[in-house]
């Protein structure tokens, strides 16, 4: 007798949609919320999903919106969220108030002085900023960065410690040509003035999908580390980018050499060495084999 299905209740669905949504490729979310609503038939259950997940979704994404007044982008991350839906913009000193659904900013506003950094950290947070802006355009032709304080804002001079993060999002969605892909890279640089040292840790994540008659993704994660000494705001600036740039290279590097060598490596171990003829598979001359021939064969089978 055959199992009777188990509806599911409201919790189940909305955990559901959730998963899809919170896993949605780079770029596609929008077309998986509106298949899901399709699917889900159930407004309440399909709202109370996309406000949950929608708001994780753009800031692990580090996605990047055009605030109202055209006064430059704000990036959606969780180092600069002030409210549940207010994200500081410290290069334009503004508060943009996103729709996290619609993706898009819906108001923006000048930031008050105790949500911005102090005088003195600010000498190193735009000085950073001004050489991580260098980098990313030679290097990302629609990247975006920003610098934050995350810790230590309100030091107002020498003898004390701070912390600033770097984020750089770029993103390429081609959906015409069934291929999306996105990088995104946090560094965070820990300024120990204690021991006159920089101490920088890089978080580099990469993603891609491929859905022409298929459906092919990457998601590959990178964490490294490095160090410096503590210098003048323009001289931390520089060493920070070039130790930035550095491992970026690499990494990318080492990424494009890992996927043209998949062929010859990766796909022949996915693969039994010998097949249970325990005699070598003739790769260069597959047409002697039919599967076709061998089944008729084994089964008796005549033509």
């Amino acid at each position: 007798m055959a199992e009777e299905e188990c509806e599911l209740n409201e919790k189940q669905k909305r955990e559901i949609a959730k998963w899809f949504l919170l896993n949605s490729p780079a770029g596609e979310i929008q077309y998986i919320a509106k298949d899901l609503r399709s699917v889900l038939n159930d407004e309440k259950v399909y709202n109370e999903a996309a406000s949950e997940a929608f708001s994780l979704y753009n800031k692990s994404h580090l996605i990047c919106l055009e605030l109202p007044n055209r006064s430059g982008d704000v990036l959606v991350t969780s180092y600069n969220e002030l409210e549940e839906n207010e994200f500081l913009d410290p290069r334009t000193a503004q508060v943009a108030t996103v729709d996290h659904v619609k993706q898009v900013c819906t108001d923006v506003r000048p930031a008050a002085d105790e949500e911005l950094s102090s005088p003195y950290i600010e000498e190193f947070r735009c000085a950073l900023d001004a050489e991580m802006l260098k980098y990313v355009a030679e290097a990302y032709p629609k990247g975006i960065c920003s610098v934050y304080c995350v810790d230590g804002k309100d030091v107002e001079g020498p003898g004390s410690n701070f912390e600033l993060v770097v984020v750089i999002s770029a993103a390429k969605n081609s959906p015409q040509n069934f291929c999306n892909g996105s990088w995104r890279s946090v560094w965070n640089i820990e300024f120990k003035e204690d021991v006159q040292m920089l101490e920088v840790r890089g978080k580099l994540q990469v993603g891609a999908h491929y859905y022409e008659e298929g459906n092919v993704q990457l998601d590959a994660k990178h964490e490294c580390k490095d160090a410096t000494i503590f210098q003048a705001p323009d001289d931390c600036a520089i060493s920070i980018a070039n130790i930035i740039r550095h491992h970026e290279a690499e990494y990318l590097e080492s990424l494009e050499a890992s996927y043209s060598n998949l062929p010859d490596t990766t796909f022949k171990d996915l693969r039994r060495k010998l097949p249970v003829t325990r005699t070598q598979f003739p790769w260069h001359n597959t047409l002697q084999f039919s599967l076709t021939r061998d089944i008729q064969k084994e089964l008796g089978i005549d033509k």
